[in-house]
């Protein structure tokens, strides 16, 4: 027989499968788009930047920030973010790469390829304004 067990996070009920092929939610913005689930109390963003895109002339103009105002915690799935802290520390996100981002920050894709991400922190007000 089985237990039921309680996790440290909460108590998981039951399972629970989402899906970014039917988001909850789809934003859009200029040169790329963000699909939102939602899961486990949580809002997990997939966000596809097309080549050209760049934080501070697609996305600043919907924040009104001065830079990206929201920390990120991503899976780099394909092409190339560059991210430019306030402080002048630049990184460079691959495909593969974990990358976890404080807040204050402008970024934009290198070279051709879509950039891809899946970020399990700073996507619940990205693109939108506030």
């Amino acid at each position: 027989m089985f237990k039921k067990t309680h996790h440290s996070a909460g108590t998981m009920e039951r399972a629970e499968l989402k899906s970014f092929n039917k988001p909850d939610e789809v934003r859009l913005f200029p040169q790329g788009r963000l699909e939102l689930v939602k899961i486990g109390g949580a809002t997990v963003g997939r966000a596809i930047f097309k080549p050209g895109w760049k934080w501070s002339t697609s996305v600043q103009p919907i924040a009104k920030t001065k830079n990206c105002e929201a920390s990120h915690f991503q899976y780099h799935i394909s092409g190339t973010i560059i991210v430019k802290m306030e402080d002048g520390t630049i990184v460079r996100c691959n495909p593969g790469d974990v990358s976890l981002l404080p807040s204050g920050h402008d970024a934009w894709v290198e070279g051709n390829e879509d950039a891809i991400v899946v970020d399990f922190q700073g996507m619940v007000d990205y693109a939108r304004s506030l």
